[in-house]
């Protein structure tokens, strides 16, 4: 088995298990494992963030998990932004139109970021390059990515916690649609305000 083949196959369990190995750096593995998932997308990101929500309680590894995947999401669209510039351009010369995508998500890329992001099964370190790719504000790629992975994350570890609490309780299940409604409704007001045309 090759090592790529045994880090997808990682449990819970072996990761609380380097954690009780770790535990003299306090949280910070509890960080550095979700950033280093952006960077190695085979890694399960499931797993991670039901052993942080286990290792360091509910709040505690939701926000660890929080902070280290979404510094981890934004290295790598940092790196796209920095180096992928010949790239891009070789890209919609060859496929023309990529350059239309480029723009849509630049001028209309909050909701469509902040829903990828929130999703689970959302390819994110595609997302991630293709955003450093395009000519997106880094504000509004930071405020999508910060918010739909905060919804994401809560989700995941809420379930992985305590499934059975969230089937018992729809309140749980209707706060994390609430959370997610009044986000989108913020993120959208806030790119409506950047992209106003200023007044004479």
């Amino acid at each position: 088995m090759s090592w790529i083949e045994w880090l997808k196959q990682l449990t819970v369990e072996d990761i609380l298990g380097w954690f009780e190995y770790l535990r003299s750096l306090g949280p910070l593995p509890g960080i550095l494992l979700p950033l280093i998932e952006a960077l190695l997308p085979f890694l399960p990101l499931f797993v991670i963030l039901i052993a942080n929500a286990t290792a360091y309680g509910l709040w505690q590894g939701f926000l660890l998990s929080w902070i280290g995947s979404t510094a981890g999401a934004i290295l790598v669209f940092l790196f796209f932004r920095l180096f992928g510039a010949r790239f891009s351009q070789a890209l919609q010369r060859r496929y023309p139109k990529t350059k239309s995508m480029f723009q849509w998500l630049t001028h209309r890329g909050f909701t469509p970021l902040f829903i990828a992001y929130s999703l689970p099964f959302t390819p994110s370190a595609l997302v991630n390059a293709i955003s450093g790719l395009s000519t997106i504000p880094i504000g509004t790629y930071i405020l999508a990515l910060s918010l739909g992975k905060s919804l994401l994350v809560l989700m995941i570890t809420l379930a992985g916690h305590d499934l059975a609490s969230i089937l018992e309780s729809p309140w749980k299940i209707i706060l994390v649609v609430g959370m997610f409604i009044v986000m989108w409704w913020l993120g959208k007001r806030w790119e409506a305000k950047y992209h106003r045309e200023p007044t004479a």
